[in-house]
């Protein structure tokens, strides 16, 4: 199989690619290289993609509708894995407009080209943050989701409608994840876990909001790929739902999978667990809850189960711990 998958470079799409090699598919990858965070750490994730002829990789803007076009055409994927997007909540209140370049005209120029390919298959990434301003935990996918709270979980929403539109009149088969704080090795320099662990090891103090009164359903990084990998299959078939907790459109070949394990944590259990990682106390500054956060996130993990026969496991202790091995390795080379 050829998967065509945006985002690359960046943390989840370079481990989703990995994976897919190491499988044996063909994997053709996009990505901008912008300078959001460290070039370096997005040009030595493609290196290693880079070791098998398998992988071919391409700097493109998604914006660049004619360039995008070029390099996806000549590709011919089979499956699109769209993943590369503007990201990170709080960034959306000082670059607004990233986030509508990159989510909204990125993510229709890629919906175009799955149209005019006829790709088997069209995935993409969404996040638990178009739950917005719900309040029933855990966040199933047949929720209502029209509270965002931010632009980036605006924009995000906008291309679940987006796709949904594109599958309905296109009869292209589509299916949205949403994720659920991601984490792990070779994670994002802007994400908590990085930033708490670089601090600690400088002797600085972490920025704690909400007081610490806050819970997350996270993610390891190697559990949100298996789930990946197994959904590119799960191709979704209209008037096909598998019960009543599929969020399969009755218009579409289109359904939203959470993909999360369905067990929060709180955030100072969290910050705890790094501490044991790293083996040094973590300093604390309690702030008040930033704008456009949400003191919790919960994910019903049931309908990836159903269709996968799988959901997110690792505990935090080790998923924490993999991260710690990672950036101590990294960056002492």
């Amino acid at each position: 199989m050829h998967v065509l998958i945006t985002g690359t470079a960046g943390f989840i799409g370079f481990h989703l690619a990995k994976r897919l090699l190491a499988d044996g598919h063909l994997v053709t990858g996009v990505d901008g290289m912008t300078p959001y965070y460290d070039v370096r750490l997005k040009e030595a994730r493609h290196r290693i993609l880079g070791r098998t002829n398998a992988f071919a990789a391409h700097t493109v803007m998604l914006e660049d509708e004619a360039t995008l076009n070029a390099v996806v055409e000549a590709a011919r994927p089979d499956v699109i894995v769209h993943l590369a997007a503007q990201a990170g909540v709080r960034y959306s209140l000082e670059n607004p407009r990233a986030y509508v370049d990159s989510n909204l005209v990125g993510t229709f120029n890629v919906m175009e080209l799955a149209r005019r390919l006829e790709v088997k298959h069209f995935l993409f990434a969404s996040t638990s943050s178009v739950y917005g301003a719900n309040q029933d935990m855990p966040f199933h996918e047949t929720e209502r989701t029209d509270h965002p709270m931010t632009l980036y979980a605006a924009t995000k929403k906008a291309t679940e409608d987006m796709a949904h539109s594109y599958a309905h009149l296109w009869k292209i088969p589509t299916t949205a994840f949403r994720f659920f704080t991601v984490y792990g090795p070779w994670g994002r320099p802007d994400m908590a876990l990085f930033k708490f662990v670089r601090a600690t090891l400088a002797g600085e103090p972490i920025d704690v909001y909400g007081h610490g009164n806050m819970m997350r359903d996270f993610t390891y990084v190697g559990d949100l790929v298996e789930a990946i990998a197994r959904l590119i299959g799960c191709v979704p078939v209209a008037g096909s739902p598998i019960g009543e907790i599929d969020s399969l459109s009755p218009a579409a070949p289109y359904r939203v999978v959470n993909i999360g394990g369905g067990v929060p944590v709180a955030l100072l259990d969290y910050v705890d667990e790094i501490e044991r990682a790293l083996g040094v106390p973590v300093k604390k500054n309690f702030m008040e809850m930033q704008k456009g956060d949400v003191p919790a996130t919960y994910a019903a993990a049931e309908l990836l189960e159903a269709l996968t026969g799988y959901r997110p496991s690792t505990p935090v202790s080790v998923g924490i711990r993999n991260f710690v091995d990672w950036y101590r390795s990294y960056y002492a080379s």
